[in-house]
Protein backbone atom coordinates (compact mmCIF):
# COMPACT_ATOMS: atom_id res chain seq x y z
CA UNK A 1 0.00 0.00 0.00
CA UNK A 2 1.13 3.56 -0.71
CA UNK A 3 -0.40 6.95 0.14
CA UNK A 4 -2.19 7.24 -3.20
CA UNK A 5 -3.83 3.81 -2.88
CA UNK A 6 -4.75 4.44 0.76
CA UNK A 7 -6.52 7.69 -0.18
CA UNK A 8 -8.39 5.89 -2.96
CA UNK A 9 -9.66 3.29 -0.49
CA UNK A 10 -10.75 5.98 1.98
CA UNK A 11 -12.60 7.95 -0.70
CA UNK A 12 -14.35 4.79 -1.87
CA UNK A 13 -15.52 3.42 1.47
CA UNK A 14 -15.66 6.12 4.17
CA UNK A 15 -19.29 7.17 3.55
CA UNK A 16 -20.57 3.91 2.09
CA UNK A 17 -23.57 2.64 4.13
CA UNK A 18 -23.35 -0.86 2.63
CA UNK A 19 -19.68 -1.47 3.39
CA UNK A 20 -18.97 -5.12 4.22
CA UNK A 21 -16.47 -6.52 6.72
CA UNK A 22 -13.69 -7.00 4.16
CA UNK A 23 -14.14 -3.45 2.86
CA UNK A 24 -14.18 -2.08 6.40
CA UNK A 25 -10.91 -3.90 7.12
CA UNK A 26 -9.37 -2.21 4.07
CA UNK A 27 -10.72 1.17 5.17
CA UNK A 28 -9.31 0.86 8.68
CA UNK A 29 -5.98 -0.35 7.33
CA UNK A 30 -5.83 2.59 4.89
CA UNK A 31 -6.63 5.17 7.56
CA UNK A 32 -4.10 3.76 9.99
CA UNK A 33 -1.51 3.74 7.19
CA UNK A 34 -2.21 7.40 6.36
CA UNK A 35 -1.93 8.38 10.02
CA UNK A 36 1.41 6.63 10.32
CA UNK A 37 2.86 7.92 7.05
CA UNK A 38 1.53 11.49 6.99
CA UNK A 39 0.73 12.31 10.64
CA UNK A 40 -2.10 14.48 9.28
CA UNK A 41 -4.80 14.98 11.89
CA UNK A 42 -7.68 14.81 9.39
CA UNK A 43 -7.12 11.05 9.08
CA UNK A 44 -7.18 10.71 12.87
CA UNK A 45 -10.49 12.57 13.08
CA UNK A 46 -11.89 10.52 10.20
CA UNK A 47 -10.92 7.25 11.88
CA UNK A 48 -12.32 8.46 15.19
CA UNK A 49 -15.57 9.39 13.45
CA UNK A 50 -15.81 5.96 11.80
CA UNK A 51 -15.37 4.23 15.14
CA UNK A 52 -17.91 6.58 16.76
CA UNK A 53 -20.50 5.80 14.07
CA UNK A 54 -19.97 2.10 14.72
CA UNK A 55 -20.26 2.63 18.50
CA UNK A 56 -16.62 1.69 19.12
CA UNK A 57 -16.35 4.60 21.49
CA UNK A 58 -13.04 3.77 23.19
CA UNK A 59 -11.30 3.72 19.82
CA UNK A 60 -13.11 6.91 18.83
CA UNK A 61 -11.80 8.57 21.99
CA UNK A 62 -8.27 7.37 21.24
CA UNK A 63 -8.13 8.91 17.78
CA UNK A 64 -9.98 12.11 18.69
CA UNK A 65 -7.51 12.69 21.53
CA UNK A 66 -4.56 11.92 19.25
CA UNK A 67 -5.82 14.49 16.74
CA UNK A 68 -6.54 17.08 19.44
CA UNK A 69 -3.10 16.75 21.00
CA UNK A 70 -1.64 17.08 17.51
CA UNK A 71 -3.36 20.43 17.06
CA UNK A 72 -6.46 19.58 15.04
CA UNK A 73 -9.11 22.28 15.43
CA UNK A 74 -12.08 19.97 14.71
CA UNK A 75 -11.21 17.08 17.03
CA UNK A 76 -12.64 18.99 20.00
CA UNK A 77 -16.14 18.41 18.62
CA UNK A 78 -15.72 14.64 18.75
CA UNK A 79 -14.35 14.81 22.28
CA UNK A 80 -17.30 16.98 23.27
CA UNK A 81 -19.70 14.26 22.12
CA UNK A 82 -17.74 11.55 23.93
CA UNK A 83 -17.96 13.37 27.27
CA UNK A 84 -21.44 14.89 26.80
CA UNK A 85 -23.05 11.49 26.30
CA UNK A 86 -20.61 9.49 28.43
CA UNK A 87 -19.98 7.18 25.50
CA UNK A 88 -17.20 5.13 27.06
CA UNK A 89 -17.02 6.62 30.53
CA UNK A 90 -19.03 8.71 32.96
CA UNK A 91 -20.63 11.84 31.56
CA UNK A 92 -18.48 14.90 32.25
CA UNK A 93 -20.31 18.08 31.31
CA UNK A 94 -17.38 20.27 32.34
CA UNK A 95 -15.10 18.58 29.81
CA UNK A 96 -17.89 18.52 27.22
CA UNK A 97 -18.53 22.26 27.61
CA UNK A 98 -14.83 23.06 27.34
CA UNK A 99 -14.35 20.96 24.21
CA UNK A 100 -17.55 22.19 22.57
CA UNK A 101 -16.64 25.80 23.34
CA UNK A 102 -13.17 25.29 21.87
CA UNK A 103 -14.64 23.84 18.68
CA UNK A 104 -17.34 26.53 18.50
CA UNK A 105 -14.67 29.23 18.78
CA UNK A 106 -13.03 27.59 15.74
CA UNK A 107 -16.26 27.99 13.77
CA UNK A 108 -17.77 24.54 14.33
CA UNK A 109 -21.57 24.99 14.08
CA UNK A 110 -22.42 21.59 15.58
CA UNK A 111 -20.46 22.49 18.68
CA UNK A 112 -22.19 25.88 18.88
CA UNK A 113 -25.49 23.98 18.92
CA UNK A 114 -24.32 21.76 21.77
CA UNK A 115 -23.12 24.77 23.76
CA UNK A 116 -26.61 26.21 23.28
CA UNK A 117 -28.15 22.93 24.50
CA UNK A 118 -26.02 23.06 27.63
CA UNK A 119 -27.32 26.53 28.44
CA UNK A 120 -30.87 25.33 27.81
CA UNK A 121 -30.50 22.29 30.08
CA UNK A 122 -28.20 23.78 32.69
CA UNK A 123 -25.45 21.23 32.12
CA UNK A 124 -22.31 22.53 33.88
CA UNK A 125 -23.51 26.12 33.30
CA UNK A 126 -26.50 27.94 34.74
CA UNK A 127 -29.71 27.50 32.77
CA UNK A 128 -30.14 30.39 30.36
CA UNK A 129 -32.94 29.89 27.86
CA UNK A 130 -32.48 33.35 26.35
CA UNK A 131 -28.83 32.56 25.60
CA UNK A 132 -29.89 29.23 24.08
CA UNK A 133 -32.36 31.01 21.78
CA UNK A 134 -29.79 33.65 20.85
CA UNK A 135 -27.20 31.06 19.80
CA UNK A 136 -29.75 29.09 17.74
CA UNK A 137 -31.06 32.26 16.06
CA UNK A 138 -27.51 33.28 15.13
CA UNK A 139 -26.54 29.84 13.80
CA UNK A 140 -29.74 29.77 11.73
CA UNK A 141 -28.57 32.77 9.69
CA UNK A 142 -25.16 31.19 9.21
CA UNK A 143 -26.50 27.81 8.06
CA UNK A 144 -29.87 28.55 6.40
CA UNK A 145 -28.63 28.51 2.79
CA UNK A 146 -26.46 25.41 3.17
CA UNK A 147 -26.78 22.63 0.59
CA UNK A 148 -23.99 20.30 1.77
CA UNK A 149 -25.69 17.33 3.45
CA UNK A 150 -23.21 17.05 6.32
CA UNK A 151 -23.83 20.62 7.41
CA UNK A 152 -25.99 20.77 10.57
CA UNK A 153 -28.96 22.54 8.98
CA UNK A 154 -31.55 20.03 10.33
CA UNK A 155 -30.07 20.27 13.82
CA UNK A 156 -30.40 24.07 13.78
CA UNK A 157 -33.79 24.18 12.03
CA UNK A 158 -35.34 21.61 14.37
CA UNK A 159 -34.27 23.57 17.44
CA UNK A 160 -35.54 26.82 15.97
CA UNK A 161 -38.81 25.05 15.11
CA UNK A 162 -39.27 24.14 18.77
CA UNK A 163 -38.53 27.74 19.74
CA UNK A 164 -41.13 28.99 17.25
CA UNK A 165 -43.62 26.42 18.54
CA UNK A 166 -43.13 27.70 22.10
CA UNK A 167 -43.77 31.21 20.75
CA UNK A 168 -47.00 29.89 19.13
CA UNK A 169 -45.62 30.74 15.69
CA UNK A 170 -46.84 27.40 14.39
CA UNK A 171 -46.71 28.09 10.67
CA UNK A 172 -43.02 28.97 10.90
CA UNK A 173 -42.36 25.94 13.10
CA UNK A 174 -44.01 23.58 10.61
CA UNK A 175 -42.10 25.11 7.70
CA UNK A 176 -38.79 24.72 9.52
CA UNK A 177 -39.56 21.10 10.41
CA UNK A 178 -40.55 20.20 6.85
CA UNK A 179 -37.33 21.65 5.44
CA UNK A 180 -35.24 19.96 8.13
CA UNK A 181 -36.93 16.58 7.56
CA UNK A 182 -36.37 16.78 3.81
CA UNK A 183 -32.72 17.73 4.29
CA UNK A 184 -32.04 15.02 6.85
CA UNK A 185 -33.88 12.38 4.80
CA UNK A 186 -31.42 13.01 1.99
CA UNK A 187 -28.50 12.73 4.39
CA UNK A 188 -29.53 9.36 5.81
CA UNK A 189 -30.07 8.06 2.28
CA UNK A 190 -26.29 8.02 1.94
CA UNK A 191 -25.46 7.08 5.52
CA UNK A 192 -28.22 6.06 7.99
CA UNK A 193 -26.35 7.08 11.16
CA UNK A 194 -28.30 6.22 14.32
CA UNK A 195 -28.03 9.77 15.68
CA UNK A 196 -29.57 11.25 12.53
CA UNK A 197 -32.31 8.63 12.57
CA UNK A 198 -33.18 9.62 16.15
CA UNK A 199 -33.35 13.27 15.12
CA UNK A 200 -35.70 12.37 12.27
CA UNK A 201 -37.93 10.47 14.68
CA UNK A 202 -38.15 13.36 17.13
CA UNK A 203 -38.91 15.86 14.37
CA UNK A 204 -41.67 13.70 12.87
CA UNK A 205 -43.25 13.17 16.29
CA UNK A 206 -43.24 16.90 17.09
CA UNK A 207 -44.41 17.93 13.62
CA UNK A 208 -47.60 15.91 14.00
CA UNK A 209 -48.48 17.61 17.25
CA UNK A 210 -49.13 20.71 15.12
CA UNK A 211 -50.64 19.32 11.90
CA UNK A 212 -52.70 16.33 10.84
CA UNK A 213 -50.91 13.68 8.81
CA UNK A 214 -52.00 13.52 5.19
CA UNK A 215 -52.80 9.84 4.73
CA UNK A 216 -52.69 10.24 0.95
CA UNK A 217 -49.07 11.40 0.80
CA UNK A 218 -47.30 9.19 3.33
CA UNK A 219 -43.56 8.62 3.08
CA UNK A 220 -41.25 6.16 4.82
CA UNK A 221 -40.34 8.39 7.74
CA UNK A 222 -43.98 9.13 8.53
CA UNK A 223 -44.03 5.54 9.82
CA UNK A 224 -42.18 6.86 12.87
CA UNK A 225 -45.53 8.40 13.77
CA UNK A 226 -47.98 5.87 12.34
CA UNK A 227 -46.36 2.70 13.69
CA UNK A 228 -46.47 3.96 17.27
CA UNK A 229 -49.97 2.49 17.38
CA UNK A 230 -51.02 -0.98 16.16
CA UNK A 231 -51.62 -0.80 12.43
CA UNK A 232 -50.78 -2.34 9.08
CA UNK A 233 -49.29 -0.28 6.24
CA UNK A 234 -48.46 -1.36 2.71
CA UNK A 235 -46.12 0.24 0.19
CA UNK A 236 -44.41 -0.64 -3.05
CA UNK A 237 -40.83 -0.91 -4.23
CA UNK A 238 -40.04 -1.77 -7.85
CA UNK A 239 -43.72 -2.69 -8.34
CA UNK A 240 -43.65 -5.24 -5.52
CA UNK A 241 -45.95 -4.77 -2.54
CA UNK A 242 -44.64 -4.93 1.03
CA UNK A 243 -46.52 -4.77 4.32
CA UNK A 244 -45.26 -3.55 7.67
CA UNK A 245 -47.30 -4.25 10.78
CA UNK A 246 -46.98 -2.98 14.34
CA UNK A 247 -48.52 -4.36 17.50
CA UNK A 248 -48.31 -3.63 21.20
CA UNK A 249 -45.79 -5.63 23.20
CA UNK A 250 -45.84 -4.75 26.90
CA UNK A 251 -44.51 -1.16 27.08
CA UNK A 252 -43.18 -1.05 23.54
CA UNK A 253 -44.11 -1.71 19.91
CA UNK A 254 -43.09 -4.83 17.99
CA UNK A 255 -42.87 -4.50 14.23
CA UNK A 256 -43.17 -7.22 11.60
CA UNK A 257 -41.76 -6.68 8.13
CA UNK A 258 -40.70 -9.10 5.40
CA UNK A 259 -41.22 -12.12 7.70
CA UNK A 260 -39.01 -10.68 10.41
CA UNK A 261 -39.80 -9.09 13.77
CA UNK A 262 -38.11 -5.93 15.05
CA UNK A 263 -37.96 -4.66 18.62
CA UNK A 264 -39.41 -1.21 18.23
CA UNK A 265 -39.16 1.66 15.77
CA UNK A 266 -35.43 2.22 16.10
CA UNK A 267 -34.60 -1.40 15.37
CA UNK A 268 -36.93 -1.42 12.37
CA UNK A 269 -35.58 1.76 10.78
CA UNK A 270 -31.94 0.85 11.36
CA UNK A 271 -32.13 -2.82 10.41
CA UNK A 272 -35.01 -3.54 8.01
CA UNK A 273 -33.89 -4.25 4.45
CA UNK A 274 -35.20 -4.94 0.96
CA UNK A 275 -32.81 -6.63 -1.47
CA UNK A 276 -29.98 -6.07 1.04
CA UNK A 277 -30.68 -2.33 1.07
CA UNK A 278 -31.59 -0.55 4.28
CA UNK A 279 -34.94 1.19 3.94
CA UNK A 280 -33.64 4.75 4.60
CA UNK A 281 -31.20 4.39 1.69
CA UNK A 282 -34.10 3.82 -0.72
CA UNK A 283 -36.73 5.95 1.01
CA UNK A 284 -37.40 8.03 -2.12
CA UNK A 285 -37.97 4.87 -4.20
CA UNK A 286 -40.78 3.59 -1.96
CA UNK A 287 -44.29 4.61 -3.00
CA UNK A 288 -48.05 3.97 -2.73
CA UNK A 289 -48.13 3.92 1.07
CA UNK A 290 -51.58 2.84 2.22
CA UNK A 291 -52.88 2.36 5.75
CA UNK A 292 -54.46 -1.05 5.45
CA UNK A 293 -55.69 -1.44 9.01
CA UNK A 294 -55.71 0.65 12.21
Amino acid sequence: MDIYNAKEIVNKYIDNPSINKDEEFLLLEALEYLIKETNETKWMVMLGGHHYSNKNYELALKYYELAYISGDKWAAEGLGYIWYYGRCCEKDYKKAFEYYTKAADNGNIRSSIKVADMYKNGYYVEKDYDKYCDIIERTYYIIKDSSYLNEPLPEVFSRLARIRKSQERYEEAVSLYLEAIDYLSNRVKYYPFFGDMNTLKWMIEDLYTMIEIDKYSIGLFDLYYLLKKPCSISFKYLDKKYIVRSEKEENDIAIEFNNKWYRGLDDFFLSAIIDNKKLPTIYDELYDFIIEEE
